[in-house]
C-alpha cells in the first residue's frame, strides 16, 4: 500500500485527485501502476485502477508473446489478470469495479472508504455481487488513515 500511496502523490501535480494503484502478479512483482490522470489527459476514464489494469494487461500480453507489446493478436488469455492483486488507496468506484471484475483480478486491497461513490462495500458492492461471473476477494482499510489524510490534504488546498 505504501507504493500505491507514493503513486497517488504524483497525481496532484496535474490537478488530479491523489489516488494511486498497483497490480501485483502472483509472485508479488508490480506489473501495473497508475495514478488518477483525468485532468492530465482529459479522459474521464483515466482512474488509477483503470490505468494500472491497462498496464498490467499489456505486461501480460508482452509476456505471452515473449517480449514487448506489439499490438497484434494477444496471447491466449493474456489480458486476464488471474492470480493478480490490485492495491489502491481509495475504494474503487462503479466504473473501476466493473473493470476489476472483467479483468479477472483475484484480489482487491484498498485503503480509504469512499462513502459517496465506493463500489466495494461502502455504498455498493459491485465487486462481490453474486450475480456476476467473477468475484474477487476484497480487503479494506489497509493504511486507511494515511490514505484518507492524503485525500483530505488535497481537498483542503483545492477548496480554499
Amino acid at each position: 500500500m505504501r507504493l500505491a500511496i507514493d503513486e497517488a502523490a504524483l497525481a496532484p501535480a496535474t490537478g488530479d485527485v491523489p489516488v494511486g494503484a498497483l497490480i501485483l502478479d502472483p509472485s508479488g512483482a508490480v506489473i501495473g501502476r497508475g495514478h488518477n490522470a483525468r485532468e492530465a489527459v482529459g479522459d474521464p476514464t483515466a482512474h488509477a485502477e483503470v490505468l494500472a489494469i491497462r498496464e498490467a494487461a499489456a505486461a501480460r500480453q508482452a509476456a505471452a508473446r515473449g517480449g514487448e507489446p506489439t499490438g497484434g493478436t494477444p496471447g491466449e488469455d493474456s489480458w486476464r489478470l488471474s492470480g493478480c492483486t490490485l492495491v489502491v488507496t481509495l475504494e474503487p468506484c462503479t466504473m473501476c469495479a466493473g473493470a476489476i471484475v472483467l479483468s479477472r483480478l483475484d484480489r482487491v486491497v484498498y485503503g480509504a472508504l469512499d462513502p459517496k461513490a465506493g463500489a466495494a462495500g461502502s455504498l455498493w458492492d459491485v465487486i462481490r455481487d453474486r450475480r456476476l461471473n467473477h468475484r474477487p476477494e476484497v480487503i479494506s482499510d489497509v493504511l486507511a488513515d494515511t490514505c484518507s489524510e492524503q485525500l483530505r490534504a488535497f481537498f483542503e488546498t483545492h477548496r480554499e
